[in-house]
């Protein structure tokens, strides 16, 4: 197999060198060049186009959002974003995965050694994700791309249904954040309770359930440990950590949880649905979405066995259809749906909650 080859922007001559030197050491990946700016990136790639970009977002002369949106209108490649844990680079983070971005990861924070021994891995299999991308879906996720009849026969599906204390877990990963805001834009006020789990970096969570609230009928946060699965309402996992469904009586809570990664993720999509299949059994809905990897495959699978329904979004509409393809394989999957499909399926799911079991 040929290699991957990687072209790194970013204005940080230390970043620059820490990111190829940690690139280098795979041998599937090749680092095609490095810039200081996408000016000069886009001279470089002129002469050598690379698989993928890894781009820092605030950069002199052309800041990363521009670069990224002239490279999706002109010749779409997938992007890899290297930016920093505040709460500015998680805002300006998110504008870039609205545009096409594939995915973020953290940027080194300290020298080469600390890196190289910390972190490090998620720069490797975002590169990897990225290479696998579906370049036709390339920036085609976000809510400008609803149609508006889509939005409205879900509103006019709630009023034919009565909602009981289903719930509806999610699960994503590479291209998930433009495929989530997709969906959850299109899902009327009075909703199923929602429990997600996307896989980011710390920070960046709080910052995607903040922008998904302000562009959603349903409110949408980063969840904290008790907070209430309640119609109408959609709760993030936070980066850095799990997040388990809880029952209690005939409520359901979240609780977030500090325990090592599972399938190299924390939060995962497993351990979420694992105990939304412990805690809900058939009254939930399971729905595994776009990434790459195995993350969810086992737990949905779990729910399916419990009685839940389950679906996985199509290869065609999926960034990275990984984690879908993996559910299938196990044989935990009720259904394959494009992703303007799944909107429908949360809010009829309640035709077939029933009570609480």
């Amino acid at each position: 197999m040929s290699k991957i080859k990687v072209m790194i922007v970013d204005d940080s001559a230390v970043v620059r060198m820490v990111l190829s030197e940690r690139l280098a050491r795979e041998p599937s990946i090749e680092v095609l060049d490095t810039a200081s700016d996408p000016l000069f990136a886009m001279k470089k790639m002129e002469k050598h186009w690379p698989d993928v970009v890894v781009l820092d977002v605030e950069m002199p002369r052309m800041d990363g959002i521009t670069f990224l949106k002239k490279l999706m209108a002109e010749r779409p490649t997938p992007v890899v974003i290297c930016s920093t844990l505040t709460e500015k680079g998680a805002e300006i983070t998110l504008q870039a995965l609205a545009a096409g971005a594939v995915s973020v990861v953290a940027k080194p924070k300290s020298g080469l050694k600390e890196y190289l021994l910390d972190g490090s891995n998620d720069l490797v299999h975002a590169v990897r994700a990225a290479a696998a991308a579906n370049l036709r879906q390339l920036g085609r996720a976000g809510v400008s791309a609803t149609q508006p009849e889509t939005a409205a026969t879900v509103e006019r599906t709630v009023s034919q249904v009565r909602l009981t204390e289903t719930i509806v877990a999610i699960g994503a990963s590479t291209g998930g954040t433009q495929a989530l805001e997709r969906v959850l834009h299109q899902l009327p006020a009075l909703s199923p309770g929602i429990v997600v789990v996307q896989h980011m970096p710390e920070t960046f969570t709080a910052a995607f359930a903040e922008r998904l609230n302000r562009v959603c009928r349903i409110e949408v946060r980063e969840a904290r440990s008790g907070d209430r699965v309640v119609p109408g309402r959609a709760l993030i996992a936070p980066g850095g950590h799990h997040m388990v469904l809880r029952r209690s009586g005939a409520q359901y809570h979240v609780d977030i949880v500090d325990a090592p990664p599972v399938n190299r993720h924390r939060p995962s999509v497993d351990v979420l649905f694992r105990s939304t299949a412990r805690e809900a059994g058939r009254n939930a809905l399971g729905i595994i979405m776009t990434g790459m990897g195995a993350d969810g495959a086992q737990g949905l699978k779990a729910m399916r066995d419990g009685g839940a329904r389950t679906l996985a979004q199509d290869e065609a509409s999926c960034v990275v259809f990984g984690m879908p393809k993996e559910a299938i394989r196990l044989g935990g999957v009720d259904e394959i749906l494009p992703l303007d499909g799944i909107p429908r399926e949360i809010m009829a799911v309640s035709h077939h909650g029933g009570a609480l079991s």
